[in-house]
């Protein structure tokens, strides 16, 4: 491209001068030539008035008087009738430039220039235009390659940028030209990478949220068929066949969930449902686990309870809870539930060493763990709470104390969900 706008500036330039350089050539060149005759004609007419009026006033009209009237360079032959001729100078050899004149007394006089001259004048004009023509030539170049140059860097600079998307480096430059065309070449490039960035973002964090949320409902899957292939009594067979249905269905749905974030975070499905049939889902589920810890598991608060959301999302964010205490905690996780104003609250709380001080709210933001976990399974549980309309939180460092706030259904309140309050039952 740089050699593309040199040789066509350079060619434009080039036809300026052919043009008009010709022309001035050509103009100065019969200027010259015309002030040369002018100047030749006027001194003969002068040395004619000079010899007239010197005859008028009866004088000697003599060589040497005219000689100082003459130009050195010049010729001149002055002719009176009756007296002879009176030549000037040295006669020029070739092609002259010839002025002549008469006077009153019949008096003729002829003044000659070497046509020399005029060519030697006409040389000098050509090699100063000549070299403005080279000056304007260079001057060309130099802009021609500094607008090569402003023009090719940035579109270099853009193909740097595009091959970069291509390969999967999706950083935006924000590096602009002051051109315009190449400005919205640039932006249009630095929005796509913003886009793909999103998407590489989104689609690595879909991965990272599968392979925490799955994680967990297919190894109870595992330990479900683990107890089907250890033990031969039918009943037992069906109850956990039975159960590990359940917790297919759940896997399920939490594919679908994921995916449904996945494309729209803010996308909830959101119904009223039976919350003691989720809380039970949960115990079941989880107790494998706890017993295999050497540790307890409970359920107190209020039976009865209708909210409002997506039972497989509430589901997740409770699983999410008891296994951050499984693995972070200690003691007896106690799983309550209880009304306060228009929401219905789950508390999950155990007597671990809680969360660290410096750690506070941050608890919720990806990457964010001081036990040397992934640190996102409490982000993708507020993700999927706050999905419904419902919302997530930290009532308690230590011991510690996460409560999820779901839309409360007054209706659906059951006898046993008033003021009597359920002994924990360990499951």
């Amino acid at each position: 491209m740089r050699r593309r706008l040199i040789s066509s500036t350079l060619a434009v330039v080039l036809v300026v001068i052919a043009v008009f350089g010709v022309s001035l050539v050509i103009v100065e060149t019969r200027t010259i030539s015309s002030s040369a005759q002018e100047s030749v004609d006027s001194e003969a007419l002068r040395l004619s008035s000079i010899v007239e009026s010197r005859l008028v006033g009866d004088e000697r009209v003599t060589k040497e008087i005219l000689r100082d009237q003459v130009d050195a360079n010049r010729y001149a032959v002055v002719q009176i009738p009756g007296k002879g001729t009176i030549r000037l100078g040295t006669e020029p050899a070739g092609s002259v430039i010839r002025g002549t004149a008469t006077g009153g007394r019949g008096e003729k006089v002829s003044v000659e220039e070497p046509a020399s001259t005029v060519t030697r004048e006409v040389g000098r004009t050509l090699l100063i235009i000549a070299a403005v023509a080279l000056l304007a030539i260079i001057s060309a170049v130099l802009l021609a390659v500094r607008q090569a140059n402003r023009l090719a860097s940035p579109l270099t600079d853009l193909a740097e940028t595009a091959e970069r998307l291509g390969s999967g480096d999706p950083r935006p430059r924000h590096k602009r030209y002051a051109v315009p065309e190449l400005d919205r070449v640039a932006d249009v490039l630095d929005s796509s990478a913003e886009r793909i960035t999103r998407m590489l973002t989104a689609e690595r964090r879909l991965a990272a949220d599968a392979s925490h949320q799955l994680r967990t409902p297919l190894t109870a899957l595992s330990m479900r068929l683990e107890e089907i292939t250890l033990t031969d009594d039918l009943d037992t067979v069906k109850e956990e066949a039975t159960i590990a249905l359940t917790q297919v269905e759940r896997l399920t749905d939490v594919v679908e969930r994921l995916l449904t974030n996945s494309r729209d975070p803010r996308t909830g499905s959101a119904v009223t449902f039976d919350l003691d049939e989720v809380v039970k889902q949960q115990l079941q589920e989880w107790r494998p686990a706890y017993r295999s810890a050497g540790r307890a598991i409970v359920r107190s608060g209020k039976h009865g309870l209708r909210a409002v959301g997506t039972p497989g999302a509430v589901a997740q964010v409770m699983a999410a809870l008891i296994e951050n205490s499984l693995m972070h905690g200690g003691g007896t996780v106690a799983i309550r539930t209880r009304v306060t104003g228009t929401q219905t609250v789950v508390e999950v709380t155990d007597e671990g060493p809680g969360v660290p001080p410096e750690l506070g709210a941050r608890i919720f933001e990806r990457t964010i763990s001081g036990r040397n976990s992934t640190g996102i399974g409490l982000a993708v549980a507020r993700d999927l709470a706050e999905a419904d309309g419902g919302r997530l939180e930290m009532l308690q460092q230590h011991p510690p104390v996460f409560a999820l706030f779901l839309s409360r259904v007054s209706q659906g309140l059951t006898a046993a969900s008033g003021p009597h309050q359920e002994k924990p039952t360990v499951r």
